[in-house]
Formats: structure tokens, C-alpha cells, sequence
């Protein structure tokens, strides 16, 4: 039952994650969301989770090093 659960709510998140990739809004925090519900069972969204973690730390990681040289 569980595992079903955390299935189905890993499809409305992924899902979510696309309408939001059209419209505007908080895309990246649905697929996160969406692939840390699929990587409790399923050991390939461990990899995409893990991927994302680090692609986004690595963005931030840029981000901060422009912000800096910028500084009001």
C-alpha cells in the first residue's frame, strides 16, 4: 500500500513538474520531489536524484561566485 502511495504520488509530482516546465512556476521542485517519492523503491531515480543534487549545487555554487563580483 505504501509503495503504491508513494508511486502515485511520485507520478503527480513529475507531472506537476511539466505543467510547470510550460507555465511558469516551481518546475525543479516538483521533479526533486517527484524522484525522491520513485528512488524509495526504485534505485535509477536514486541516480537521477543524486544527478539533480549535484547539478544544482554546482548552478548555486556559479550563482554565488557572479553574485559576489556584483555585490551593491
Amino acid at each position: 500500500m505504501k509503495k503504491l502511495l508513494m508511486q502515485i504520488s511520485g507520478t503527480v509530482f513529475i507531472l506537476l513538474g511539466l505543467l510547470f516546465a510550460v507555465v511558469p512556476g516551481p518546475s525543479l521542485i516538483f521533479f526533486i520531489a517527484g524522484l525522491l517519492c520513485f528512488s524509495m523503491y526504485c534505485p535509477k531515480a536514486r541516480g537521477y536524484l543524486a544527478w539533480c543534487q549535484k547539478a544544482l549545487t554546482r548552478s548555486c555554487a556559479y550563482l554565488d561566485k557572479k553574485l559576489a563580483k556584483h555585490t551593491f
